[in-house]
């Protein structure tokens, strides 16, 4: 028996699913993708970018990483980005965090985990900026939330800073960047009311005329 067979034949079964309630889904799909979503999100498996939002393969442009970190030197994410707005013309980039996310969970411990700790360093700056007000949670759990939230901030502004983004604002293309948390408590979104769509909503300093 082939490995992983289920994979197949679940495969298989999703795909004459599709083709029965729209026979043309695929021909469709094959010609282009034309995504109003950009989707910066954890690479946890409990968190299903096309799922949680009900949108169908191709209306979604997603990339991943532990903890939903955007680096400006981190040129998959930056090409992603660029793609993903000057191409196919996205008019929504949301950067989604979650409860409960090992990555932040990390970032808050001392304990040493080796190559990763070179990429938790980014939310560890974070937590460090942030440092009085989580201190201040005396709850554990609600400390660790809020510093899902606070990198979610972070990794919009960092969004909003990348010559990609300012570009397109530049060219007078519509583009705004969103920050939400996902629960995996109970599968629900929370907006965090980080609405991003021009320069002027970013500190001076980072601005490109």
């Amino acid at each position: 028996m082939k490995a992983l067979q289920g994979c197949f034949d679940a495969n298989r079964q999703w795909s004459a699913g599709m083709r029965e309630r729209d026979p043309a889904f695929f021909e469709r799909l094959a010609r282009a993708q034309t995504p109003e979503l950009l989707w910066i999100g954890c690479s946890d498996s409990r968190l299903p970018p096309d799922q949680v939002v009900g949108r169908l393969p191709g209306e979604i442009f997603v990339h991943r990483n532990v903890g939903n970190v955007v680096v400006h030197t981190d040129l998959n994410c930056l090409s992603v980005l660029q793609y993903g707005i000057a191409v196919l013309r996205a008019r929504h980039v949301i950067v989604c965090g979650h409860y409960g996310c090992g990555g932040v969970r990390a970032a808050m411990s001392s304990q040493p985990l080796g190559l990763i700790d070179n990429w938790l360093r980014h939310i560890r700056d974070v937590y460090a900026a942030n440092r009085r007000e989580l201190d201040a949670v005396a709850d554990p759990g609600a400390r660790e939330n809020r510093l899902c939230e606070l990198n979610v901030a972070a990794q919009v502004a960092n969004v909003c800073h990348t010559t990609i983004v300012q570009d397109a604002w530049r060219r007078g293309q519509a583009l705004t960047v969103h920050g939400w948390v996902y629960a995996l408590a109970d599968g629900l979104l929370r907006d965090l009311d980080l609405v991003v769509e021009s320069p002027d909503q970013i500190p001076e300093a980072y601005r490109m005329r």
